[in-house]
């Protein structure tokens, strides 16, 4: 961990990262993941002593001891005295150091593309939204610039994550010769998006996460026993091309902001447009009310099979228009006059935690976790 700095090799999605379970795994991929886990457990619930570490890892007082060492020369955690209640002998705790590392994580989506700098703690030090719609890698490269300018030093970003709807669209080679040193990994966006979750936002649930990105078009992220799910060619969670409702119309054509977009007047097309929150006129209620149950159909239909134990809703909608779509899934979910299957067993839905469901913010993971964090991917 301590050469991070002098870039990390492209991972494709063939190509899994090595994983912390499994046999076989050399000394040296032993130490790797014993630092991961450790940098984690300070990431999650630091400050922690040596003592509390151990507790959590299992690993030896030595261990634990050449683990902090190498972190702290690193720059990745800093040391503290912890003064113990009742004046007790002042304890050693270690907190991370959301300098350490920095990464930068890139939303590609046509002319309301989005690019954010994370440090090490996943807090967003800078954000800015730019236009990708005619060309890609030069646009990218020119904010990527404006963002490391604002990182403590150029030397400490680990990488560069693209979350983008189509990945096969996207020119990798041109992406990275672009960044020169700068690694660059990529992924779906409705993957990063889960990932943002996953680190940063609701959790890892055990028995599962469904998060629903609507904008121009619906999908889904799943996040199945810690890990993103990306099925038969990573296509899994393409969900707007399910025909749904008594009129049996592709989700896409319903759900997706096109839609809501054409019974807007011109004055709340620019509201949806700059994000801020819809009045609830008689026309979005009517929105709300058909893509809700459209909607719902796509939930039944694929929760029935996953039983995910969240279900969160993300993207472009304004965060009123969100809550009154799920206030409207919850109404019809158990109203036999509208469906005539009670649906109790799906569980509750919520809004996602990141405006724009934190696809950008779940990019910028994607360095993090493969150089300096367990990675969620290692099991996908």
């Amino acid at each position: 961990m301590q050469h991070y700095r002098a870039g990390i090799r492209r991972r494709t999605q063939a190509e899994p990262a090595p994983g912390p379970k499994g046999s076989g795994r050399t000394p040296l991929q032993i130490a790797d993941h014993n630092l991961r886990v450790t940098l984690e457990a300070i990431r999650r619930d630091g400050p922690l002593t040596r003592l509390e570490l151990g507790r959590r890892s299992g690993l030896t007082a030595p261990g634990i001891t050449n683990i902090l060492r190498r972190l702290s020369a690193d720059g990745l955690v800093t040391a503290r005295k912890r003064h113990e209640p009742g004046g007790g002998q002042p304890s050693m705790e270690f907190a991370l150091n959301p300098d350490g590392a920095f990464s930068i994580g890139v939303r590609l989506h046509g002319a309301r593309s989005e690019a954010v700098l994370i440090d090490l703690s996943g807090g967003v030090r800078d954000t800015v939204v730019f236009d990708a719609s005619r060309d890609v890698a030069k646009p990218v490269e020119a904010v990527v610039q404006r963002l490391l300018r604002n990182a403590a030093s150029p030397g400490s970003v680990v990488g560069i994550g693209i979350g983008a709807e189509a990945l096969a669209a996207l020119d990798l080679d041109e992406l990275q010769n672009a960044m020169g040193p700068l690694p660059v990994l990529a992924e779906r966006d409705c993957v990063t998006a889960v990932l943002a979750e996953r680190a940063l936002g609701i959790g890892s649930s055990e028995d599962g996460l469904m998060l629903i990105v609507i904008d121009d078009s619906v999908r889904a992220g799943l996040l199945l026993q810690g890990a993103p799910f990306g099925g038969v060619h990573g296509r899994a969670g393409g969900i707007g091309s399910m025909h749904t409702g008594t009129d049996r119309v592709p989700l896409d054509s319903v759900v997706g902001l096109g839609a809501l977009r054409a019974m807007l007047a011109e004055e709340e097309r620019l509201m949806l447009a700059a994000g801020g929150n819809l009045p609830l006129t008689p026309a979005v209620r009517g929105w709300v009310k058909s893509a809700a149950g459209h909607l719902l159909d796509a939930i039944v239909a694929t929760a029935g099979f996953l039983a995910p134990g969240a279900i969160l809703i993300g993207g472009d909608l304004p965060r009123n228009i969100v809550e009154a779509l799920i206030a409207q899934m919850s109404v019809e979910r158990v109203d036999t006059a509208v469906r005539p299957v009670l649906t109790p067993w799906i569980s509750p839905m919520r809004p996602a935690s990141f405006a724009g469901a934190g696809i950008a913010v779940g990019a910028a993971l994607l360095p993090l976790f493969e150089r300096l964090l367990p990675s969620p991917m290692a099991t996908a």
